[in-house]
């Protein structure tokens, strides 16, 4: 099983995710935020299910694609680590993968 690290960014992604939609919704926050965790929880036990990043093209770099939102993620041997989660209509971070 592969072992799922979230990195401090994604983390204060999700939190500004949820922070912006509960301004006209705190139920609705509080559910897409939960709705994009729960999609993680698949990469520990299929870290390869994710596509890997068109804008990248590595095969270490990967994404989830959960409604609106991307969750990139990067794999070594048995972790994976939660680069970022952004709203798909943005442009992609790439100064996050190169890191």
């Amino acid at each position: 099983m592969t072992v799922l690290r979230w990195t401090e960014q994604a983390v204060q992604d999700l939190e500004s995710i949820r922070d912006f939609i509960e301004r006209d919704s705190p139920r609705y926050g509080r559910l897409v935020v939960e709705r994009l965790v729960e999609a993680t929880s698949r990469i520990e036990v299929f870290p390869k299910s994710g596509r890997m990043v068109p804008e990248v093209g590595r095969e270490d770099v990967r994404e989830l694609i959960v409604g609106d939102y991307r969750i990139v993620y990067r794999l070594a041997d048995e972790l994976a680590v939660l680069i970022t989660v952004y709203r798909s209509s943005m442009l992609f971070p790439y100064h996050l993968v190169d890191e």
